[in-house]
């Protein structure tokens, strides 16, 4: 392993030590805080939030962002609510059409984004404008859900539901990060989209693909929303894309694109998961100290890639010289 690989797996190395450190922590700290049911929640409890991270992981890795991430979850929660409440339609029918809907928009940013050169801040934060704003409109109030009741009943795995579809999404991003051509592309299009352009990748295509799949992983986290609460309410998950980005960018993953691994996004995650149980064991703090907590984590990181990025900056000039 060469020193340039080193450097770029420090990130994903102090994000799983510090993993390790918080849980080992709160597990001398809290009795019972090790066992495996609550192991268990920290999978279900963020589930919808590490699948629409997954999606935001590719984003981020090919240099860009989605900040509609949160408002597609509230909506595709109410779209799939009404679906199976008020016009009792199938379940497979409904779960196709809520990932159709989210494609569609990823998709639709996707191509604002790179056919007019806009910045992808602004395009997604019309989008969560647009998605927030329809889900209002479609039903202002909550939904509550009882066509998951036979599912559930009948479910007879260790894991939940929610914590599965989660784990099988995770391992889904990792083949496709790691081992196709798509990933790849990603990779490159993040660390040089004009090298990537001069090597004839399809750039285009792909940056579109990205908030597409983008669009699809936000549209599965409602529905897994949806299982878990089990409602659909269109001011649900309101804030989730600052969790998710803050998960991607504790996970290991450079703002700048082109360096980090879904499997940081994953220990990202996880964090969230150690620190809201740790805050539930001590029972004296309030939730919002979660916030704190990862705020903290996600300044620590972010000067962490920095003076990655300073270092790598100096030994770039002291070579050329």
């Amino acid at each position: 392993m060469n020193l340039r690989t080193i450097k770029r797996n420090i990130p994903f190395a102090a994000t799983a030590v510090v993993a390790l450190i918080l849980y080992l922590a709160a597990g001398f700290k809290f009795h019972g805080f090790m066992s495996l049911g609550v192991f268990k929640n920290f999978f279900s409890d963020n589930s919808f939030l590490g699948i629409a991270s997954i999606g935001m992981t590719f984003v981020i890795l090919s240099g860009g962002i989605d900040l509609s991430v949160g408002a597609i979850v509230g909506l595709s929660s109410v779209i799939i609510a009404m679906m199976l409440e008020t016009h009792h339609m199938s379940l497979g029918v409904s779960v196709a059409t809520v990932l159709a809907v989210g494609v569609v928009l990823g998709t639709g940013m996707g191509l604002l984004i790179q056919l007019f050169a806009l910045p992808p801040f602004l395009v997604t934060l019309a989008g969560m404008f647009f998605a927030r704003g329809l889900g209002l409109v479609l039903q202002p109030e909550s939904i509550t859900i009882n066509s998951y009741d036979s599912i559930l009943a009948h479910w007879s795995l260790p894991l939940p539901l929610t914590a599965v579809v989660y784990l099988a999404m995770f391992v889904i991003a990792l083949v496709i990060a790691h081992f196709t051509k798509f990933g790849r592309n990603v990779y490159a299009i993040g660390g040089n989209e004009q090298s990537a352009m001069l090597m004839g990748l399809p750039v285009a295509r792909t940056k579109v693909a990205v908030y597409a799949f983008s669009g699809f992983c936000s549209a599965l986290a409602g529905i897994v929303y949806t299982i878990y609460s089990p409602s659909g309410y269109a001011r649900a998950a309101d804030g989730l894309e600052l969790d998710a980005i803050a998960a991607v960018v504790i996970g290991g993953t450079l703002l700048t694109g082109g360096v980090g691994f879904v499997a940081g996004t994953f220990l990202g995650v996880l964090i969230f998961g150690i620190i809201q149980s740790a805050i539930i064991f001590q029972g004296t703090l309030s939730s919002w100290w979660t916030r704190i907590a990862v705020g903290i984590l996600l300044l620590v990181f972010i000067l962490l890639q920095k003076a990655l990025q300073l270092k790598r900056f100096t030994t770039s000039k002291a070579i050329s010289k």
